[in-house]
């Protein structure tokens, strides 16, 4: 029997590769009051199948940690892996077709095209990446509507839905090319509390079917995350693993 990590999913071992792999990575950003350092020296792994949380104060460096990882920036210093692909030596067309077919991106401001009905918004990854067959699209779509729990909404425009109901379509869209990542940037920021958990309760679903999801978020006691990782002024503050027997003391509750 291979020995526990102290992460939550036992199907997981210390010796597996670890999915994303960050390397003494830093973040500049060029401003007229001269260089601001977004981020400084992250060494941060995370396995495949974990649920973590990035936490920390507005401005800590949460959503630039994010872009990293998810390929939508590149790092000043360091090194960036996420599945083995380097991306911190991709070229910018290398990496959107990586990002098209490795990652899922969920959006604090939900980001779906308004003139496109929610189902053509859930197919827009398939036709940019052309995965499945044209014909096979649709069907894939509705079914991860489904999946959300919208898919009466399915030919609707996104402005005829609630905010909740918008978040669970880019949440679908970001599933549409089963990427093993999902990054999502403050995605109940914009939610009312009961929406917010039925939100959180379908990224605990995806996390238990095998995807990894980290998620930034100023909320620290959130039920279901295998870790939390404090970011304090573009620095880690604290990266700690939740006790299984707390967590199901927080489930429970």
């Amino acid at each position: 029997m291979k020995p526990s990590d102290g992460n939550n999913n036992p199907n997981r071992s210390v010796n597996d590769a670890p999915l994303v792999s960050l390397r003494q990575v830093g973040k500049n950003y060029a401003t007229p009051a001269g260089r601001f350092t977004a981020l400084q020296n992250i060494d941060l792994d995370i396995q495949a199948g974990e649920f973590v949380a990035l936490v920390g104060k507005s401005g800590s460096g949460k959503s630039t940690l994010l872009n990293l990882m998810s390929g939508i920036d590149r790092p000043s210093q360091g090194e960036v892996r996420v599945g083995g692909a380097e991306l911190h030596q991709m070229s910018e067309t290398g990496l959107a077709r990586w990002r098209g077919l490795h990652v899922g991106v969920v959006f604090q401001f939900f980001q779906l095209l308004p003139t496109l009905t929610v189902v053509e918004n859930v197919m827009l990854p398939m036709d940019f990446c052309h995965v499945r067959a044209p014909r096979q699209r649709r069907e894939r779509a509705l079914e991860l509507l489904k999946l959300v729990g919208i898919v009466e909404q399915a030919e609707k425009l996104p402005a005829t839905l609630s905010g909740g109901q918008q978040q669970r379509a880019a949440i679908a869209r970001a599933l549409a090319n089963e990427p093993p990542l999902i990054i999502a940037d403050e995605p109940t920021g914009n939610l009312d509390t009961g929406t917010a958990e039925a939100v959180l309760d379908l990224f605990r679903n995806l996390v238990g079917r095998g995807t990894t999801l980290v998620i930034a978020t100023h909320e620290r006691n959130l039920a279901g995350i295998d870790r939390t990782v404090e970011l304090v002024d573009g620095k880690i503050a604290n990266s700690a693993r939740i006790p299984t027997a707390q967590l199901t003391q927080e489930v429970l509750a």
